[in-house]
């Protein structure tokens, strides 16, 4: 990611954002469903080994059978890196969802630097907002596969 586009991030809309994610960036949460998501992500950070950020560490824990609801950077840089992780997802039974940055779900978890890709696992302190936020995940339209 260009350092022009963090700058320009930072002043543009949660919907402008959306706009400019990825073509393969679907479902892409909306931005009611974006707060709690982000909320969940603060909450989470907090609870040791319960969230889970980086593409190498977030695919070795699914390969290992860990579970919870995936969170999904919507502008990946070369978008390859992370493009299999929703069938993955899909094979395993994970829920899953975009937000348009990584500099979102890195700004939530308290650390300067952007994130891909965070897996979260369920925790008594903020069970209620999981279980909400996988109910509406759920809920989101999944796109057909495309055919080739």
């Amino acid at each position: 990611m260009e350092a022009d586009d963090s700058t320009a991030g930072a002043a543009m809309s949660y919907e402008d954002k959306a706009l400019k994610a990825s073509i393969i960036a679907k479902p892409m949460a909306n931005k009611k469903l974006g707060k709690k998501i982000f909320k969940l992500i603060k909450k989470a950070s907090k609870q040791k080994m319960h969230l889970r950020s980086g593409l190498k560490l977030v695919q070795t824990k699914i390969r290992k059978g860990e579970t919870g609801l995936m969170i999904l950077a919507g502008n990946p840089s070369p978008v390859e890196v992370m493009c299999h992780l929703p069938a993955v997802c899909e094979d395993k039974g994970i829920p899953y969802v975009y937000v348009p940055t990584g500099r979102d779900i890195g700004v939530a978890m308290g650390v300067k630097r952007c994130s891909l890709v965070v897996l979260i696992k369920s925790h008594e302190d903020y069970s209620d907002l999981y279980d909400d936020v996988v109910e509406e995940v759920k809920l989101l339209p999944i796109p057909p596969p495309v055919e080739m």
